[in-house]
């Protein structure tokens, strides 16, 4: 890999301990929130200050959107001033170092409209919840670095699969969470600067998941939503020609 010192964040979540264990990077740095909390700018610099590292890929966020739906404030502290805090800290280091530092930022789907669905990097950002406007308010931040790749994306663990029904009319481009650990061993290699989305193709969450558990029972959107009490995406698919050419050029 070109980087071979990573700074790691959220390394204890679904994502973080995927990126760990996939083998597709060497080097990681994985310090817990009690060593570097990104709500807390000090823990930043004084970690950056005792550290050597030559990427970030950005994992820790408050991700359940009930959980940001229920609190925004939280979400908006986790999401949106941690990742500034990071970026800021980030620019520090760069500047002292004379350097640039790769950065990876694993943002969402929801940052999009949620309606439509097909969205391409260029389509307008129109999030539908908390927790989709607190991770786009963290792409603005990321924005301000030099070398950086927001990673819209979505993804499951087949082992965390806890629900007994799914929707047959909600459509997502949600990726094998492995897979993601991978594809993003990729952007961190490539020279792509900007955003991109990383999905597979438009399918129903009913027939997404049922292959991994063949006792998922069929339900409709309005189901869901009706369980949920928050505000979800009815077509989440996206746009991710310009991820597959890249994946397509890197095998």
């Amino acid at each position: 890999m070109k980087y071979k010192n990573v700074l790691l964040t959220g390394s204890s979540g679904k994502l973080g301990t995927a990126i760990k264990q996939s083998g597709h990077f060497s080097g990681l740095l994985s310090p817990k929130r009690e060593i570097m909390d990104i709500t807390k700018p000090k823990t930043i610099s004084d970690f950056f200050d005792k550290n050597n590292f030559d990427a970030v890929i950005h994992c820790a966020a408050l991700a359940r959107m009930k959980e940001c739906q229920k609190d925004p404030s939280r979400a908006i502290l986790v999401n949106t001033i941690g990742t500034a805090n990071l970026a800021a800290g980030t620019i520090k280091k760069e500047n002292s170092r004379g350097k640039s530092i790769r950065f990876i930022h694993i943002s969402t789907d929801a940052v999009y409209g949620g309606k439509k669905g097909n969205y391409s990097e260029n389509d307008a950002t129109m999030p539908y919840n908390s927790y989709g406007w607190t991770k786009f308010g963290a792409e603005c931040a990321v924005n301000a670095l030099s070398n950086f790749c927001i990673i819209r994306t979505s993804f499951f663990a087949p082992e965390n699969l806890n629900f007994t029904q799914s929707a047959t009319d909600a459509y997502s481009s949600k990726v094998h969470i492995n897979y993601l650990a991978k594809a993003i061993a990729t952007m961190l290699d490539s020279d792509f600067v900007g955003t991109i989305n990383i999905g597979s193709q438009r399918k129903s969450d009913y027939n997404r998941y049922k292959a991994f558990k063949p006792l998922l029972k069929p339900c409709k959107f309005k189901d869901i939503l009706q369980s949920a009490g928050i505000p979800l995406a009815k077509d989440a698919s996206m746009d991710c020609s310009l991820w597959h050419k890249i994946e397509s050029k890197n095998k």
